[in-house]
């Protein structure tokens, strides 16, 4: 792993004037507290709002109804917008999982973790122990920290075993609870992970997982397609789990494994028992949402709910899931006091490898919002997500164009609560901007797709020349053009007019900035990351 230029947590704990917060056991989150919400309420520090970070999977800026679409409807969803700060051109570090949650937990360009791509389910922890996280800076400051739900950022030191306790994981870099799944819904192995131990698990039926060779007598997708009630379009042909292909070899933990279709309300509990546990002392709560990430399999309550099939009926559960959270909070007594703030860790795909008719759904919707590209995209949609943040009668209502990316969360709640942040942290401080009291923007972001990079400088978006396919398999175009091309997004959000010719010394300018950013990280035949 590269080595980023951080302060270590010792430093950092100093000069915040406090000691490094000692470990907390799960069980120690998770005891419940008979009380009033009127005494919650009264036992919150003003001074200190509780945080909760919501990060949707794969969710794009067409797919939420706050924006102006109107074939899916996401009232919850559109409640934090239209009674928060609704950014415009908020983005995602990268166009991928794992470097965006990167990006945003680290406040640090992905591409400069040569380890921070596209993770199978048994890689090791990325994130450096020793390194400057925002569920860390959230501890030095006295809160509770939690991570539920989509996690991907790995876990142990490799070859892990799946039986015992895995280290290190969420809580070394700063979680003091975590209930998460390893890496995604598609992917091996399918458990639920609980401060470092696989739930459920029977001693007796071990896990095994390998991302290599498959284990004898256990059935794929490749061999037997008569076990499958969720066809594959590409890939996800290895272990099949409750009728549905994987990506990557699984043997035993059959009591363990996750059902599909249980998975929202498993996570939801999972946060409210969190916040039962801590609502009379500031707490940090990153909640990550599964969907709509393939396969999508809603709740029986939500199967059918649109006329976009599983894709569409998984975004109204994601948007219950929302609200539930949010009506939690209130009946606690807590919503005037907590920072709600949501967002997707990338752009959108309908086909991201089975035949679940969301490719047939696309004259009806259009996830992109009219943008350009979508995930793996260098184009706008690769990164420009839904973004807003909600603090109910702290933040004027306001729609706001200021270019922002998620990794300034990170520098700007640490402004907040008067945290140091180390010296070459690429995240800015925009708090008053995401507070809803300026519009002061980002001049300027490197973006990544799957290891490729381009360059934003206000309203302006330059992609460099790579090699290779123009589209992968999902069908979404990855922004791979023949030279360097400009765009004026504020005259062509779609992106489909290249201002080169008309603006050479823009372009010059513009291609000296990105050049000088990223240093020999830029490789024109630099190929996209593969799938899996």
């Amino acid at each position: 792993m590269e080595q980023q230029k951080t302060l270590t947590l010792a430093a950092l704990a100093l000069a915040a004037g406090c000691p490094l917060s000692p470990s907390v056991g799960c069980r120690a989150y998770l005891r419940e507290t008979p009380s009033s919400p009127a005494a919650a309420a009264a036992a919150q520090d003003s001074q200190r709002p509780n945080v909760v970070l919501i990060l949707a999977d794969d969710l794009g800026y067409g797919d939420v109804s706050a924006y102006g679409q109107t074939t899916i409807q996401t009232p919850n969803i559109d409640r934090l917008a239209h009674g928060g700060v609704c950014f415009t051109d908020g983005h995602a570090t990268s166009a991928t999982s794992t470097p965006s949650r990167y990006g945003l937990f680290t406040g640090m360009y992905p591409w400069k973790n040569a380890n921070a791509h596209i993770l199978p389910g048994d890689a090791p922890l990325i994130v450096d122990t020793e390194q400057y996280t925002m569920p860390r800076m959230f501890q030095h400051a006295g809160y509770a920290t939690a991570a539920i739900g989509k996690w991907h950022l790995g876990m142990g030191r490799g070859k892990i075993n799946w039986n015992d306790v895995i280290r290190p994981g969420a809580r070394e870099i700063g979680f003091d609870y975590s209930c998460i799944i390893a890496a995604t819904v598609d992917r091996v192995p399918t458990v639920y992970v609980e401060n470092g131990r696989v739930v459920g698990l029977d001693p007796a039926d071990p896990i095994e997982v390998s991302y290599e060779h498959n284990f004898p007598g256990e059935p794929t997708l490749r061999d037997n397609p008569e076990l499958v009630r969720m066809p594959s379009s590409h890939g996800h042909d290895n272990t099949v789990v409750h009728g549905i292909g994987r990506i990557g070899f699984m043997r035993g933990g059959h009591a363990a494994r996750w059902q599909d279709d249980r998975m929202a309300q498993y996570f939801l509990d999972r946060c409210s028992a969190f916040i039962d546990a801590n609502k009379h002392q500031p707490f940090f709560l990153y909640y990550g949402l599964h969907q709509p990430h393939v396969p999508r399999v809603a709740d029986p309550r939500f199967a059918g709910r649109t006329q976009l099939g599983p894709r569409g009926d998984v975004i109204v559960e994601a948007d219950w899931c929302v609200g539930q959270l949010i009506d939690k909070l209130e009946r606690e007594g807590l919503l005037d006091n907590t920072i709600i703030i949501f967002s997707s860790d990338n752009g959108p795909v309908l086909d991201d490898g089975y035949d679940d008719g969301a490719r047939a759904s696309a004259p009806l919707h259009d996830p992109m919002g009219g943008l350009r590209g979508g995930k793996y995209s260098l184009f706008d949609a690769g990164t420009r997500v839904p973004f807003f943040v909600y603090w109910r009668g702290h933040i004027r209502p306001l729609v706001s164009d200021a270019l922002v990316s998620q990794q300034d969360l990170l520098a700007s709640l640490a402004a907040m609560l008067r945290q140091p942040v180390p010296a070459g942290l690429d995240s800015e401080n925009l708090l008053s901007t995401f507070l809803g009291k300026s519009r002061r923007a980002r001049r300027e972001m490197i973006v990544e797709a799957a290891g490729r990079l381009a360059y934003r400088c206000g309203h302006y978006a330059l992609i460099p020349p790579y090699r290779g396919a123009q589209r992968n398999a999902t069908g979404n175009e990855l922004g791979v053009v023949p030279d360097y091309t400009l765009y004026d997004l504020q005259a062509d959000p779609s992106q489909h007019l290249d201002i080169t010719a008309s603006h050479p010394r823009l372009l010059r300018k513009f291609r000296r900035r990105f050049l000088h950013l990223v240093g020999d990280h830029y490789q024109e035949t630099r190929q996209q990351e593969s799938l899996k």
